[in-house]
């Protein structure tokens, strides 16, 4: 009997096979190299000396982690920051949906809506935290107090109040983000084959069985990548609590990303803010590894 051994193919054909694909690759790794990995490992570097200004001075081991994990603001910062995603979780992640539904289910105008739901992503980002500092200011002369007492209601202290500035702050998160990711749904609506919505409407499915039985679970997969990015995004949130509420009041609404900013250029104590990006980066890593493997026996 005759046995066929096969071989693996030589090293110089394994190369000319896949030369093409790397070459393309090279430039964005590269790229992801310098602009991600080595700030990374900068990061961990810096956060494990002593230093003087920009100066590094000796290894300390992991007694900057220590210190910021004993810092009075790191738990009030680390708490609002998953409050602020579980926030956005509540109020943003739901919007961009129904917004996409909405323009997909009107026959009239798509493109007009289209544009003015993303109209706000247009907007610079300091421009809308100071808008919505004006509209949420306390006292007689923020704008939604003047609205509120033209129809008779006092005027309430919005982001001095420390129950609303979280929400009130994701509001505006909302307001500018969820117009771009609307389009993105609507992208995904879209290749939705229209039969199957024939179909339905022939067996007589209303609009609303028609949304819950094609619509959400031909779009599960790109919301499901949308909520993993939409958390990531959210719990880096910096200049919005820095401008409206500078982490008040009493640190009711400071986040980990401005304690880190405190601590780099307010401080210039730049160990301690490498060691709480380094934090930072080793809990997006974690929620985002947790967060596949749940969805991997989802699947199963």
């Amino acid at each position: 009997m005759n046995t066929v051994i096969t071989r693996r193919p030589p090293l110089k054909a394994f190369i000319k096979k896949n030369i093409s694909g790397w070459l393309i690759m090279l430039p964005s790794i590269v790229l992801f190299a310098f602009f991600v990995w080595e700030p990374i490992l900068s990061c961990i570097r810096i956060s494990m000396y002593s230093a003087q200004g920009i100066t590094l001075n000796k290894f300390v081991g992991f007694k900057n982690y220590i210190r910021v994990f004993k810092h009075p603001d790191f738990l009030p910062a680390l708490r609002n920051t998953f409050s602020y995603t579980f926030w956005s979780l509540v109020i943003g992640f739901l919007v961009p949906i129904v917004l996409a539904l909405f323009i997909s289910e009107i026959r009239r105008g798509r493109s007009l809506f289209k544009v003015g739901i993303y109209l706000p992503n247009i907007v610079p980002g300091m421009a809308m935290v100071l808008m919505f500092s004006f509209i949420f200011k306390p006292g007689q002369n923020g704008i939604l107090n003047v609205l509120l007492a033209k129809m008779g209601v006092p005027a309430c202290a919005w982001l001095t109040n420390p129950k609303l500035t979280k929400p009130l702050i994701v509001i505006a998160l909302t307001w500018k983000g969820a117009g771009a990711t609307a389009l993105l749904y609507i992208a995904g609506l879209q290749g939705i084959d229209p039969e199957l919505y024939e179909a339905a409407i022939i067996d007589g499915a209303g609009i609303w069985k028609r949304i819950r039985y094609i619509t959400l679970p031909c779009i599960y997969n790109l919301a499901r990548t949308l909520l993993i990015l939409q958390i990531i995004a959210v719990f880096q949130i910096l200049y919005e609590p820095l401008v409206m509420t500078n982490g008040g009041p009493n640190n009711a609404s400071i986040s980990i990303m401005q304690l880190m900013y405190r601590f780099a250029f307010e401080k210039y104590d730049y160990p301690k803010a490498s060691a709480i990006a380094v934090i930072i980066c080793v809990i997006l890593a974690f929620l985002t590894v947790a967060y596949n493997k749940l969805n991997k026996k989802k699947d199963f």
